[in-house]
């Protein structure tokens, strides 16, 4: 069977009996069905490290490839699917078209030259007139990179202590000024972040970008998002990083109280077996004072409890940020029933399947009152903006 056949036939399928389905409700949405269409084109991204093509002799990996192809010609459809754009699947990889496609996609330099000898767009016999790139990003000597080194430094010696986490990059937003990123094994440290300005629907802006090569650029944000799509990795803040700014804090600041995080040390299967459950919580006082008694109290799930991190609060109500982010991580909270000393049944409610990580993200957006801007995807595990 040939591609257009297999491509005919696919497409006369009004019934949708060829059509790549999980299980579902028949109250599911459209916009339910096209983020589990979407879901599928992610996982099998994921599992084969490549877009899904119209294989003759694989059925369901033509109708991927034909809904993807579908989705990305659909641009009203594409606000919707953005955030959940793990590879960067709904804009495709464009062949260039021009000498000038090839100079602005080349954004490590590779074919730039300081002072070439033959300048290739000094041509004869040629009328048609070659638009140039206002600017060419490239790689060069860093000036002045003593001043970033200890940072890159500090930052593989806080990765290596657990301190830092390299996380999936997922979307745009995650680009800002003293963020750090991992760029085809290369770490990369954002510096200065421009003037942002929209064109065509989407913010661009030129940025200054160290290299821990001791090299630097000025790359485009939706440039270097566009290779840490293909081959990079975002590095999570300092976990020590207060929720309040400690150099703010004065006599006047009223302390008001911990946000915690903690690990359970039960010996039952279903928590023990469990590697991202976390309880977040909230304490006016001590939190080893509050925990001393945990083997006891159903709210700790009767058994010992240590202690990941706490976020000091200082001018906040602790008790405010606890409730929102128990709604912000609702649809992963544990579901287990656990027994008191009497026989009683509770079913705490602060236990939290999610990585740690994404847990201390999570506060500190909440802390920024960014929150409301974000959503937690317990599919991918990642925290995506809405």
């Amino acid at each position: 069977m040939d591609k257009e056949r297999l491509q005919r036939i696919i497409e006369d399928d009004d019934l949708g009996l060829l059509e790549v389905k999980e299980s579902q409700s028949a109250a599911q949405t459209e916009e339910e069905r096209l983020l589990n269409k979407f879901y599928l084109i992610n996982e099998f991204y994921r599992a084969n490290g490549r877009e899904p093509k119209m294989d003759p002799s694989n059925m369901q990996e033509a109708q991927l490839a034909m809904s993807l192809g579908a989705l990305r010609k659909d641009e009203a459809r594409h606000e919707l699917l953005q955030d959940f754009d793990e590879f960067g699947l709904l804009i495709p990889l464009a062949l260039p078209t021009s000498i000038k496609d090839i100079f602005e996609d080349d954004d490590l330099g590779i074919l730039a030259e300081s002072e070439p000898e033959v300048d290739i767009f000094d041509l004869k016999h040629v009328s048609d007139k070659i638009e140039m790139p206002d600017y060419i990003a490239q790689r060069e000597s860093c000036e002045g990179f003593e001043q970033f080194e200890p940072l890159f430094k500090n930052c593989h010696k806080d990765l290596r202590s657990g301190k830092r986490q390299m996380l999936p990059f997922a979307n745009e937003q995650q680009i800002e000024e003293g963020q750090f990123f991992v760029l085809k094994g290369i770490m990369a440290y954002v510096a200065e972040v421009g003037q942002k300005e929209a064109k065509g629907g989407k913010v661009n802006a030129r940025m200054r970008c160290i290299f821990e090569n001791g090299t630097e650029s000025a790359m485009l944000l939706r440039s270097l998002a566009r290779e840490l799509y293909k081959d990079g990795r975002r590095v999570t803040e300092h976990e020590d990083r207060l929720i309040h700014e400690l150099d703010d804090v004065t006599e006047a600041d009223q302390q008001t109280g911990y946000i915690y995080v903690l690990k359970s040390r039960s010996k039952n299967p279903k928590i023990s077996e469990e590697a991202n459950l976390y309880k977040i919580g909230y304490s006016s006082g001590s939190v080893e004072e509050r925990i001393k008694n945990a083997a006891e109290d159903p709210t700790y799930l009767m058994a010992p409890v240590r202690i990941v991190t706490t976020f000091e609060c200082y001018n906040l109500n602790p008790q405010k940020l606890e409730l929102l982010l128990h709604k912000f991580f609702g649809k992963v909270c544990l579901e287990l029933d656990v027994f008191d000393a009497e026989g009683k049944r509770h079913t705490p409610r602060e236990w939290f399947i999610a990585p740690q990580a994404v847990i201390e993200e999570a506060i500190k957006l909440t802390l920024s009152e960014e929150i409301v801007d974000y959503s937690y995807d317990s599919e991918t595990k990642l925290i995506r903006r809405k």
